[in-house]
């Protein structure tokens, strides 16, 4: 009897650890999926100060405004983060000249690199927490609070008032990502997905991705 619960015992450990890397690989795959695909922007104010923000989101505007123009002929995200990369020095100046038009005197840091988000939802799209590469801007002291959107595939313009992201944009999402993980942002996030098990992925990969953090 004694080697019998010993057998029962040590097959539900041996099961579990099968789950547990199922798991693990499953969140991997996925989670580099939506990195390898999208490059995401990051901006940090310089307070939570109400003008701070206001500025925060003035030099969005311009942002997004000159990357639409940068990348129009783009179609893939190498292209955009190679065009980025070599015009650092314009968003800079965009963000700076902003900036002063609107009576401050901040500095602006620029960085291309992979830096962790949490979970973000753009209208009925969300992303899973993990890492990503983006474009993160920091106004003065950057410690107020921050704003994200989607560059490419573009999804800076969701309907505010409908929050509901473009069905062109969709397609282009679509095209960059696997449909395992479009399913997950798509559907993983929101009460409408037909397929229950979904929504338990989209749970599991931020379980990981935050225990990954810490």
């Amino acid at each position: 009897m004694k080697k019998k619960l010993i057998f029962i015992f040590t097959l539900i450990i041996l099961i579990f650890i099968y789950v547990f890397l199922l798991s693990i690989n499953y969140v991997k795959a996925v989670s580099c999926n939506l990195s390898d695909s999208v490059l995401r922007l990051h901006i940090i104010a310089n307070s939570n100060s109400t003008d701070d923000q206001n500025l925060k989101l003035k030099v969005r505007d311009n942002i997004i405004k000159y990357m639409n123009t940068l990348t129009s002929d783009c179609s893939n995200k190498s292209d955009v983060i190679s065009k980025v990369s070599n015009n650092l020095d314009k968003f800079k100046e965009i963000a700076i000249n902003t900036i002063k038009e609107n009576g401050y005197n901040y500095n602006v840091n620029l960085e291309i690199g992979n830096f962790y988000f949490p979970t973000k939802s753009y209208g009925d799209i969300s992303f899973p927490s993990g890492y990503y590469d983006a474009l993160k801007i920091e106004i003065g002291k950057a410690v107020g609070q921050n704003w994200w959107c989607v560059l490419f595939p573009p999804l800076c313009f969701v309907n505010s008032t409908t929050g509901i992201v473009p069905d062109e944009s969709k397609e282009e999402l679509k095209e960059s990502v696997n449909s395992e993980g479009y399913k997950i942002i798509s559907e993983g996030n929101t009460n409408e997905s037909n397929e229950p098990d979904i929504k338990i992925k989209f749970k599991l990969i931020e379980f990981f991705n935050n225990l990954e953090k810490q």
